[in-house]
């Protein structure tokens, strides 16, 4: 069976699990290069909610870029957003694949920013629609709670249904159905393993061949 993927120029941009060789940059990147992918350039910046992708905004914490079956490039401090328009004009690709949902999820605020994340969601959205370009947003995974970043596993329900209402007409990968709490190990709570990323992006893209 060929895959939907088959032939295609797919461009990943997100945040900080794009933004280190052994997270989705490699694991994702690899297996949507093995699914039949034309080429893949992926860009994940640290941090970098999906609002800050409509004009250059510096890094918070790094980045790393990669194009093809290069290795992946470790931006540091020089690390920032491309204007996700910019990136579409000059790359012309058949899918544009949206990683974002713990940096929007406001994990150590008592209520969620339903607003804010509205705005975020939303703009981004517009933008890569405008192009009438194919996308697709993978929403956040379930990680372990507490750590660094004080998740919850219901607050990761809450963002990625509000997600999954927000992001027409892109596709929406629902990460939380993809394992089960805890399932993936995790270095922090929210970033995973090496193991933990080979395993969500083998999921996501799985997810991502069948119609």
């Amino acid at each position: 069976m060929v895959s939907l993927l088959a032939g295609l120029t797919i461009l990943i941009i997100g945040d900080s699990h794009l933004a280190t060789p052994t997270y989705l940059i490699e694991s994702l990147h690899d297996d949507l290069l093995k699914q039949g992918a034309k080429t893949v350039h992926t860009i994940g910046v640290c941090g970098s909610t999906p609002a800050e992708w409509l004009a250059a905004t510096p890094g918070a914490c790094g980045g790393a870029e990669r194009v093809g079956s290069a290795r992946a490039v470790v931006k540091g401090q020089a690390a920032a957003t491309v204007p996700v328009a910019q990136l579409i004009a000059n790359e012309k690709p058949d899918l544009v694949i949206a990683v974002f949902g713990d940096t929007m999820a406001g994990y150590t605020r008592p209520d969620f920013p339903k607003t804010w994340a509205w705005q975020q969601t939303t703009s981004l959205v517009k933008a890569i629609a405008g192009t009438k370009t194919k996308c697709a947003w993978v929403g956040p995974p379930w990680g372990s709670e507490g750590g660094k970043y004080g998740k919850t596993y219901p607050r990761v329900q809450l963002i990625s249904k509000f997600l999954e209402a927000n992001v027409s007409p892109c596709r929406y990968i629902d990460s939380t159905k993809l394992s089960k709490p805890g399932q993936w190990a995790t270095v922090d709570g929210q970033h995973f393993t090496p193991t933990g990323y080979q395993q969500w992006g083998n999921a996501i893209a799985q997810a991502l061949a069948k119609p």
